[in-house]
């Protein structure tokens, strides 16, 4: 079992979403908790992003249960944003991957694109040293981009979704046995990642952040059971896409194909680096 940790309300939302399935336990911690309790609570807020790095509340009983294996979800440029080192300090000793969901960026200004940049920017360089197991960057504008119709009414719930379901999926691939292929264990180093949807036709990644210098990508491809069964030239098809992608000595490529129940194939991919991605 894996524990969901949303620190923020909007980063508590997306979290929410991991109740759906029996293989969490969920964590919230934001300012509309109206009173604490065993996996919720309230977080006070302030008026300068300085008053959370000085105000980290005690967590020690509420993560007194919390799983080995931990993600962690924060979205940027939000006050709360500001608790998250503090709030990590108090379950080092388990196995963390960060999500850091960016808002779009080219819009924002004030407090909110400072904070943005500074959090990220120390989160990365943490991530980068090892203090997390990874940093996953995802955006929302990418994310967008990838869906035909996002309404703005429940504009927010669709990009969760999609976020809550590449999250899930790529944890289902990673304790589950693929029907053929291997996905490459990356080189330590390699702890910042990004997601893509994958077009399982033509292996067309989509993106939901673009990494500079990407060092390992991985393609997770889930069909149909009928067509794994009866398509004989699927696999050399797959293998043939895959050999046009680039690929150096720098740059390793892997895959792994996976049974799914649905009539519809999808896939998903992942891109690592050691890199530090820009802010904005």
């Amino acid at each position: 079992m894996i524990s969901i940790v949303g620190i923020g309300n909007a980063a508590s939302n997306i979290a929410e979403m991991f109740k759906e399935t029996n293989n969490y336990d969920v964590y919230c911690l934001n300012s509309s908790v109206k009173r604490s309790s065993k996996r919720n609570f309230k977080l006070k807020s302030f008026d300068n992003p300085e008053e959370y790095e000085t105000n980290i509340p005690n967590l020690k009983k509420f993560f007194s249960e919390v799983k080995e294996r931990v993600q962690v979800i924060v979205v940027g440029a939000s006050y709360s944003s500001n608790y998250t080192l503090g709030i990590l300090e108090q379950i080092s000793d388990k196995k963390i991957d960060l999500f850091y969901i960016m808002p779009d960026t080219e819009l924002m200004t004030g407090n909110r694109k400072l904070i943005n940049n500074a959090v990220i920017g120390v989160l990365q360089e943490y991530g980068r040293s090892g203090v997390f197991d990874s940093f996953t960057i995802i955006s929302n504008l990418e994310i967008e981009k990838t869906l035909d119709s996002v309404p703005v009414k429940s504009y927010y719930e669709t990009i969760n979704k999609t976020i809550f379901s590449v999250m899930h999926y790529i944890n289902f691939f990673n304790h589950a046995e693929p029907e053929i292929g291997m996905v490459s264990r990356p080189l330590e180093m390699n702890r910042i990642r990004s997601f893509g949807a994958l077009n399982p036709k033509n292996l067309e990644e989509k993106w939901f952040f673009d990494l500079d210098i990407d060092r390992d990508v991985c393609y997770y491809l889930c069909i149909n059971n009928e067509r794994l069964e009866n398509d004989g030239s699927l696999h050399k098809k797959y293998v043939e896409l895959l050999k046009q992608k680039p690929r150096n000595a720098f740059r390793n490529i892997s895959y792994a194909i996976y049974e799914t129940e649905s009539q519809q194939d999808f896939g998903f991919c992942v891109s690592l680096t050691n890199a530090v991605q820009k802010n904005s």
